[in-house]
């Protein structure tokens, strides 16, 4: 069985593999092909079936584990898979053929224990502990990416591994400039992604439900934050829903905690996603 991280042009491919992605579409003469990404542990990478594409076509959904069996081409630079033959794998559980994070998920729960139990003021510890004792929500973290499967952290425990890592940041900056509200920054950083477990399913495509696609996860995190911070003192409220609300718009941020999020949740993306130089 072939993975994904082993692929090689001009190589034959026979393995087990998630659709993360699939559509129907046409050649410039009017031919029906099928445009896949498939996906496992290891990697995805995008695929095309040529022929026999009404057949092919039935016997699968995305989302499907499929046994695939074809030729690697390289396509503008890119590895790319011939489909040459394809059917359900029945006995595959497709959830688990997707990328996961490579760190282990059981000590990033511990060190965003840590971090939530670094905050003192009452209301803020009560609401993120709220937050933390949501099994769903807990049970999302591991299984979500952190900005879709194209986007920083795009795969299976992402969003926990950046939420800890925005919040160690905030916490280290406020160590940094005590002048910062600690309390407020790393709340408000363990709390900035937390629309996503709303905005996104669960994988192998981790498409965006539907709520999440016309309102976003600021909106839906913002919404879930209002609805378990009512016994929060109000001034206290404004001021973490103000942070979170801007950690993705420099311009909009009032506070220096909010501008702190913003730069946090952008240095943990871009060091995750950024190429780096050759050793």
């Amino acid at each position: 069985m072939t993975t994904i991280a082993e692929l090689a042009e001009d190589r034959t491919v026979d393995g087990v593999y998630a659709v993360s992605r699939k559509e129907r579409r046409r050649t410039r003469g009017g031919a029906p092909y099928l445009a896949l990404e498939l996906s496992d542990a290891s990697g995805r990478v995008d695929a095309r079936v040529w022929n026999d594409v009404e057949l092919l076509d039935g016997r699968f959904a995305e989302g499907d584990a499929v046994r695939v069996l074809g030729r690697v081409e390289s396509f503008a630079g890119k590895l790319q898979v011939q489909v040459r033959a394809l059917e359900p794998a029945e006995d595959a559980d497709p959830t688990a053929l997707t990328p996961s994070l490579r760190r282990d998920p059981d000590e990033l729960d511990g060190f965003l224990e840590f971090l939530a139990a670094e905050i003192s003021h009452t209301g803020l510890a009560a609401l993120v502990q709220g937050f933390l004792g949501d099994i769903e929500l807990r049970d999302a973290l591991r299984a979500l990416p952190a900005a879709g499967a194209d986007g920083h952290h795009g795969y299976a425990g992402g969003l926990l591994e950046h939420t800890v890592g925005v919040a160690t940041l905030a916490r280290e900056t406020a160590e940094l400039h005590p002048r910062l509200r600690r309390d407020l920054l790393l709340a408000a950083a363990l709390l900035h992604d937390v629309g996503r477990t709303r905005e996104l399913g669960r994988g192998p495509a981790f498409r965006q439900t539907e709520e999440g696609r016309l309102l976003g996860h600021v909106h839906l995190g913002l919404r879930l934050i209002e609805e378990r911070a009512r016994d929060l003192d109000a001034a206290v409220r404004a001021e973490l829903l103000h942070a979170v609300a801007c950690h993705h718009d420099r311009p909009a941020a009032r506070t220096a905690e909010a501008a702190v999020l913003y730069h946090a949740n952008q240095l943990d993306a871009q060091a995750a996603t950024r190429p780096v130089g050759d050793d």
